[in-house]
Order: structure tokens, then sequence, then C-alpha cells
């Protein structure tokens, strides 16, 4: 996504869902496997303590991994795109998406913020887009 954002394949990739499907299907196949009748009832009622002991399992720990790394992909996914239609530069909001997807969002949020305000070239794009897709 951040070193070729314009190669054809990228960008086939990342308009597609594919990519989460083999990541879903492993979180769904260690979900429930992890899952016993003391997690799920400790789980019901969640302590924090409650969930350090169940991330205290491996199976569990891979499970959030996961987790983690389908979220991160999905915001990743969504910066990129934004950036691709608003010309907003995105590649250290990518890298903070590989280590914390929050961050990532929030860079991404700030940058974009920051670009309208000082280029009203992208500010005009950006409306162009928010435009194109309201019509559609």
């Amino acid at each position: 996504m951040f070193l070729l954002p314009k190669w054809k394949v990228t960008q086939r990739v990342m308009e597609s869902y594919l990519p989460f499907v083999p990541l879903a299907g492993v979180y769904l196949y260690l979900f429930v496997t992890s899952i016993t009748p003391e997690n799920a009832q400790a789980l019901s009622n969640p302590q924090l303590a409650d969930i350090a002991r169940f991330f205290g399992d491996e199976k569990a720990a891979a499970t959030g991994w996961i987790h983690f790394l389908v979220m991160d992909l999905f915001v990743g996914r969504y910066i990129y795109l934004e950036g691709q239609k608003t010309g907003v530069w995105t590649i250290h909001s990518l890298a903070l998406c590989l280590f914390a997807g929050p961050m990532g969002l929030l860079s991404h949020i700030f940058t974009t913020w920051i670009t309208k305000a000082v280029s009203p070239t992208v500010k005009n794009e950006a409306a162009e887009v928010a435009e194109k897709t309201v019509s559609s």
C-alpha cells in the first residue's frame, strides 16, 4: 500500500475484500477453538483481570493478534483508498497502521485536516470526490 500505491495490483487488492477472507477464517477457527465454558462465562461479563487471564492462553493470544491484524488492515485499507481519492499524503499514516491502527487513523485524520487547511487544491478535489459520492 505504501511502497507502490498507484500500482494496478495494489489498487485491485485494496479495492477487494478478499485479503480479509483468509484472516477472518483463521480468526473464526482460533476463536471457536479457544473458547471454553469457563472462558465464555468469564467473558460474558468481563473484568480486566478476566481478559488478561484469557489472553494468557496461547491460542487466545493468537486470536487477539489476528483480530488486531484484521482491524489494522481494514483501517489501513480505508486510509489508502481515501488517499487515492483525495490526494492526501498517506505513507506515514499507513506505516503507523502496521503497528497501531488507531494511531494511523488519527494521523490520517490530522493530515487530512492540515492538508485541507494549507492546500486549496486538495480541498477542491476532496469536495469533488464527496460530490461524486453523494450523486452516485
